[in-house]
């Protein structure tokens, strides 16, 4: 049962551990953690910030893969008061120095595989004041399990948030291509249930018998929101550090999961494996995923085989995550079409489609998406600027081109920013094309999404080479992801005279993109 009368993380981590002091919260591995346990370690992390004179509002920033001891982290964070920065391991060492400046970083947790690319922009980090381990040797920094065990779980430091005092914040990128830090309150995790429960809505009716699996990573909302709720509802939460369709097999057998959370991309490589045909899913109750609209020939093998309801959420960092939900009942295939809706907006939850003059638009009629939200985002770190811009009268702009039906049904027809989602990662053109024109025989670049039937939408560039340059698409690939993350570099490039443009000289992207796209519901994958 949801324990739908807490409002903020330190009331859930002292519930669970006076009601569920032995029950499993945590696994991860050979690892697994009572509540009881959890609240001991959490209130031993926050003795410990409080011993590097870390206070309340001051940042702190985390560099793992994800395990147990990172939401260890989190909830000791909470209790102390200070906010949770959880960084995208993936990023480049220039990327993570700009988050790490821009966050005001006073300590860094960082697993000890990332500690030599922490080196690398440590001198140009004078905020950042202690380093602590995880999984290190202790030899050169404090090693997290020994620094966590010196301090006393009875000496916390007292701190009572408010619903509104920031918990978390996360970066997400603009179309300006510099990352936007998100600061998130407690109520993020709160207001939104009360709204359901007192609207009577079980939604999946997630409880303290669930098992649920922690596959999204823990500097995305989505895997950080999940494995909340998870505490909220008293879940036993199986953790996996990185995905890996085989590993995930396994975990749901192991442990017999009840419920997961995926991209639809993580799917699509789980039904690729060979044991998925022989893996027993007679646990699973309910698969939640989100990130992208689910195709029909892989919604239809799936349901087939995991014969369990199918929820799908919309939403974004900024609204906290979900806001939007496609129920079981509407994931109907052979052609119904509210597959391919983003579903209807939750309680206590609002969606309205706008035009570029403001007007609020009809049914049917396409526009950018608006959403208002009781999870929303408080603002933007030290950005008014972009708060203002997107946070405004307390709706949401989400960027996103869509329409409601009728019914209030919401679909997602193209994006209003230049967006590409590449299997749920969200990746800014922007950013990719400042990078490209640092080579030196790049005159322009730019870059749009194209559709990938396994990934969703992968990344192309086009390119005009400064006069007399000779330059090989794969030299040019090596030299973006050798600044940027893996997974932003482009996957292939086209070398092009001139980049299409309009009388203002603004990109046609539209232009480029087209021959892509034709044929297709949706301008989105």
């Amino acid at each position: 049962m949801r324990n739908l009368f807490l409002n903020n993380l330190l009331e859930v981590s002292a519930w669970n551990a006076a009601n569920r002091t032995n029950q499993t919260a945590l696994i991860y591995e050979d690892r697994s953690t009572t509540y009881g346990e959890f609240d001991k370690y959490s209130s031993q992390v926050a003795a410990g910030l409080d011993s590097l004179n870390v206070k309340a509002g001051s940042r702190v920033a985390i560099l793992s893969k994800d395990i147990d001891y990172g939401y260890e982290i989190l909830f000791g964070c909470a209790k102390s008061g200070a906010v949770l920065i959880s960084m995208n391991w993936r990023l480049s060492a220039r990327e993570l120095k700009y988050i790490l400046e821009d966050g005001d970083a006073e300590l860094l947790f960082v697993q000890q595989e990332f500690v030599d690319l922490i080196k690398e922009i440590l001198p140009e980090l004078p905020l950042v004041r202690n380093i602590i381990t995880i999984e290190g040797d202790g030899s050169k920094y404090p090693d997290y399990q020994s620094w966590r065990d010196g301090f006393s779980a009875l000496n916390p430091p007292s701190f009572t948030p408010g619903e509104e005092d920031a918990v978390l914040q996360l970066y997400t990128s603009g179309t300006t291509g510099k990352p936007k830090g998100v600061q998130l309150a407690h109520y993020t995790f709160f207001r939104l249930l009360h709204h359901m429960y007192n609207a009577g809505d079980k939604w999946m009716d997630l409880n303290d018998q669930d098992v649920l699996l922690v596959s999204l990573p823990m500097f995305h909302i989505g895997g950080l929101w999940w494995a909340v709720q998870g505490f909220i509802s008293g879940s036993t939460n199986v953790l996996i550090d990185v995905f890996i369709a085989w590993k995930v097999l396994q975990l749901i057998e192991k442990h017999k999961i009840t419920k997961i959370e995926l991209v639809p991309a993580m799917l699509g490589f789980c039904l690729s494996e060979p044991a998925f045909q022989t893996t027993d899913f007679s646990s699973v109750k309910a698969i939640l995923y989100g990130g992208s609209p689910i195709s029909d020939v892989l919604m239809s093998k799936a349901a087939g085989k995991f014969g369990c309801d199918f929820f799908q959420i919309y939403g974004m960092t900024e609204t906290g995550n979900m806001a939007v939900c496609l129920r079981p009942e509407d994931h109907h295939v052979n052609g119904v079409k509210r597959l391919n809706a983003a579903g209807r907006p939750l309680p206590g939850v609002e969606v309205k489609i706008i035009d570029p003059s403001g007007r609020q638009l009809k049914a049917t009629e396409v526009g950018e998406i608006y959403i208002k939200s009781p999870s929303v985002m408080l603002a933007y770190w030290k950005n008014q600027e972009e708060t203002d811009g997107t946070l405004v009268d307390g709706w949401i702009r989400t960027g996103d081109g869509g329409y409601q039906d009728q019914d209030g049904y919401l679909y997602v027809c193209d994006r209003i920013k230049d967006m590409i989602i590449c299997a749920g990662e969200n990746i800014f053109p922007a950013e990719i094309e400042a990078v490209l024109c640092e080579h030196e025989d790049v005159a322009e670049a730019a870059v749009i999404g194209i559709p990938d039937d396994l990934l969703g939408e992968s990344v192309k560039a086009f390119v005009v080479l400064k006069p007399g340059a000779v330059l090989k698409s794969r030299a040019l690939i090596g030299f973006v992801r050798a600044r940027l993350a893996n997974f932003k570099g482009p996957n292939s490039v086209s070398f092009i005279e001139e980049l299409p443009r309009n009388p203002s000289g603004k990109i046609l992207k539209r232009v480029l993109r087209e021959p892509y796209w034709t044929g297709r519901k949706r301008a989105v994958n």
